[in-house]
């Protein structure tokens, strides 16, 4: 089992271009498992990157400072990375909305990049259950602690804002309710009903926590039949200890995999930048095709603050074409991978 993932690792590095120079970087082909690039930069010239290969790490940065180079681990800059500012007619109509209504939208609290063209679209991601999480993923700005009991007014209340907004594809998501006996998922149920009550041809996706691996709770959204379940791995499972500490890998791809089997088009997502390799997102990658996952999201992790986790490096867009492109060939029904992509930032899929 083991030599046969090894080898489909090969397979797809052996396809990862030569990127050349792009944008004064010269980026070449990784082996699956380097961590990173060694960049290697001189005064008064643009900086260099190369894969760190066979070589010990404390010798390559030893060999790169005799010739006069300063060593960092992983692109520290990415020029790329710009968002516009939330304003206009349509951002003003919106926040007016969610404030009247005493709702929250997941654009607010995980302070999302792409705030400015959803909202300017006049579209949002509804964030029900509140607005305090029980979890304090280590990636994540929303904010954690004892939450309120659960508003039973609530789904009747982002029902009105998707009819006022007139969406055709409504996006649903919580904070994680551990302290409740079913992790909210009743709450995600009567939520879809009374989403579709009030726009019957509209789609309902929906962005749910793990319930705490409650196959009852689970059991009650699935019934439910939104007509998209997403459920984020976020990252690689190496990493989970330090991103999601109170997560579980496997039974995120079980949720998945359960979905897929319930009949429902299932789709998760993944962050980059964290510290993983390219290997360990290619076999994350064949894990999700595996478990029935049919759409993929992939973006750039960003700190949203300083109490977050730092970015251990930026990964260049054109690294970002190469996984859509390797998704693509595992049989994902869409790839969606981009700097600035997030999980419902691309609805409709």
């Amino acid at each position: 089992m083991e030599e046969r993932r090894a080898l489909d690792f090969t397979q797809h590095m052996a396809e990862a271009p030569y990127f050349g120079l792009v944008d004064g970087f010269l980026i070449l082909n990784s082996h699956p498992e380097a961590r990173s690039y060694i960049v290697l930069s001189q005064p008064d010239q643009k900086p260099i990157i190369q894969e760190l290969g066979p070589i010990p790490e404390a010798e390559a940065v030893e060999a790169a400072r005799q010739f006069g180079f300063e060593v960092t681990w992983g692109l520290r800059e990415a020029p790329w990375l710009k968002a516009k500012a939330p304003q206009g007619e349509k951002v003003e109509e919106l926040l007016s909305l969610v404030e009247s209504l005493k709702l929250h939208t997941v654009c607010q609290e995980a302070l999302c990049p792409n705030i400015a063209e959803c909202w300017g679209r006049g579209t949002a991601t509804f964030m029900i259950l509140g607005d305090t999480c029980t979890r304090n993923c280590r990636f994540c700005s929303v904010k954690a602690g004892k939450p309120l009991p659960p508003d039973p007014q609530e789904p009747e209340r982002v029902a009105e804002a998707a009819r006022k907004l007139g969406l055709n594809h409504v996006v649903i998501t919580s904070v994680t309710r551990d302290d409740l006996p079913d992790g909210g998922a009743s709450q995600f149920v009567e939520t879809i009903k009374a989403v579709r009550s009030s726009l019957p041809k509209a789609k309902v996706e929906v962005l749910i926590p793990d319930f705490a691996g409650s196959l009852k709770a689970l059991g009650k959204v699935l019934e439910a039949k939104p007509d998209v379940l997403n459920h984020n791995v976020e990252t690689v499972p190496r990493l989970y200890p330090l991103v999601r500490p109170k997560a579980d890998y496997r039974r995120s791809l079980g949720i998945l995999s359960l979905a897929a089997q319930a009949g429902l088009t299932t789709k998760s997502g993944l962050m980059l930048g964290l510290g993983e390799t390219r290997g360990e997102v290619l076999e994350v990658m064949a894990e999700l095709r595996r478990a029935g996952c049919q759409i993929l999201t992939i973006g750039q992790y960003l700190q949203p603050t300083p109490k977050q986790l730092p970015v251990a490096e930026y990964i260049h867009p054109l690294e970002f074409e190469w996984y859509s492109k390797v998704g693509k060939e595992l049989g994902f029904k869409a790839v969606i991978a981009g700097p600035l992509v997030r999980s419902s930032y691309y609805k409709g899929l």
